[in-house]
């Protein structure tokens, strides 16, 4: 992939993941009032529980999201692959995104599976865009030798 490239698609990835946040928190929200609202429970469980799990879940993964997008903005910014730690997160992002892109076909829509597909994409091109670094010449000397 060109080098040019690698900085606008993790730019991209970050500003959607940092889009997604708030909107992740905010169905949350309303899942949680429509618990709250209803009384509703699972298996005699206490609704003010089920309400509070819903906002902490809300709240986690618009964290999780936020902590993506940093990582993909920062090495957009510094035009560098993320490390070890930040490669893992962006992982784990792709893989839940591609896990409720196949519960939402069902659920939801193909509408929604093409927008969850599309993160997955961005966040994978981010992710291979900055695959292996080229070796610095000095280090391609000493291997050669």
């Amino acid at each position: 992939m060109a080098e040019v490239a690698r900085r606008p698609i993790a730019l991209v990835t970050a500003v959607v993941l940092l889009l997604e946040a708030p909107a992740i928190v905010g169905l949350n929200a309303i899942m949680a009032r429509f618990v709250e609202a209803q009384s509703m429970s699972l298996d005699g469980l206490d609704p003010d529980h089920m309400v509070t799990g819903t906002w902490a879940l809300g709240i986690g993964s618009g964290l999780a999201l936020a902590l993506c997008a940093l990582v993909a903005f920062l090495a957009g910014v510094r035009d560098r692959a993320p490390g070890r730690l930040g490669r893992g997160l962006l992982i784990g992002c792709a893989v839940v995104h591609g896990l409720l892109g196949a519960v939402a076909v069902g659920l939801i829509g193909w509408a929604a599976f093409a927008v969850l597909m599309t993160v997955v994409g961005l966040i994978v091109l981010t992710l291979v865009a900055y695959g292996k670094e080229p070796a610095a010449p000095e280090e391609a000397a000493v291997a050669a030798a």
